[in-house]
């Protein structure tokens, strides 16, 4: 199949090389507003250079994704859904919640399907957490634990237009809670704190993070984020149900130095890239891509499942700064 690329920054180069790896792929089409990303993306791959997103759906594309910057997603998504073409688009659907309940009107009533990367929900560890939790093997939940540390923060520019720590970060922690659970957040109380870099503290934001999420049967789930992790990239669930209690992210690879005597667990090299903790689930999120293409399965995560962790996250910002707990339903009637 033709698969179209537009943006060709960091992730939209790493999805490009992907790709470019995929059986089910025989050729793609690329398009950035700095030509020259999209000219170093077509040496590499081989791919063809279309001077505009409306050249590559002219192009004899048989799907898109998408990876410009967010402030594009919502026009990009609707143009591809009004050609026809299957898209799949980065998180998250749209800077506001409001533009996000209006992509998902539009393209409510549309055939075409659309996939937003939430990449988590096809790493290896989740999925069989998430397999052990419906077959019933850790009986009812009563406790999660969901982690996601960066070993550095990104730049003074990237933090000014994120929306957040809770928005950028954290909101996929709160889609693979829901994934992994299958249940709903009902109620959030989230706490920050300032004890690195100044600018995000500048820009109104928190540097490190807690939130405990209230699930709809009485779960309670615990997310912790930080910009700081000097040891490397740490991304973990715990899962503890009244029968057994499982991990993710357990490995040696995991980016943490124990202290007890005679313990040499973990032995390996921390991650310390996302790419690097995720390389695999990235592969499967865009094969399962190459197969809503084929329309041989259905989006595995829609519109509608990506707003559902931007409520939370929408929540969780409003908790923090108004120091009190938020319900969803407050979030969505504002």
């Amino acid at each position: 199949m033709r698969i179209g690329i537009l943006g060709l920054g960091r992730i939209g180069a790493f999805h490009a090389e992907t790709l470019s790896g995929l059986d089910a792929v025989g050729s793609l089409v690329v398009s950035d507003p700095f030509a020259d990303a999209a000219k170093a993306a077509a040496e590499r791959f081989g791919a063809e250079v279309a001077d505009s997103p409306e050249a590559v759906l002219a192009a004899g594309v048989d799907g898109v994704v998408v990876a410009a910057a967010t402030d594009a997603h919502p026009g990009l998504i609707l143009a591809c859904v009004e050609a026809g073409v299957p898209v799949f688009c980065e998180k998250p659907v749209a800077r506001t919640m409001a533009e996000g309940v209006e992509v998902l009107k539009a393209v409510g009533g549309q055939d075409v399907p659309v996939q937003i990367g939430y990449n988590r929900r096809f790493d290896a560890g989740f999925v069989a957490a998430r397999e052990a939790v419906r077959a019933g093997e850790l009986g009812e939940l009563h406790t999660v634990r969901s982690t996601t540390l960066d070993p550095a923060p990104p730049p003074a520019a990237y933090v000014a237009a994120s929306g957040g720590i809770f928005r950028d970060c954290s909101v996929h922690d709160f889609d693979i809670i829901r994934w992994v659970t299958g249940r709903e957040v009902t109620e959030v109380y989230a706490v920050g704190g300032n004890r690195g870099a100044g600018y995000i503290r500048e820009a109104g934001d928190a540097d490190t993070t807690g939130a405990l999420l209230t699930l709809d049967d009485g779960t309670l789930a615990v997310v912790s984020n930080s910009r700081h992790n000097a040891r490397g990239y740490d991304v973990r669930m715990e899962l503890h149900g009244f029968a057994d209690s499982i991990a993710v992210g357990l490995e040696d690879k995991l980016p943490l130095r124990s202290v007890e005597p005679g313990t040499t667990f973990p032995a390996g090299t921390p991650h310390d890239f996302f790419m690097d903790r995720f390389a695999a689930a990235y592969r499967a999120e865009l094969t399962a891509f190459t197969e809503v293409v084929a329309g041989s399965r259905p989006s595995p995560c829609t519109v509608a499942d990506a707003l559902e962790a931007g409520w939370i996250a929408e929540a969780c910002t409003l908790s923090l700064h108004e120091h009190r707990p938020v319900t969803l339903e407050e979030v969505r009637r504002a």
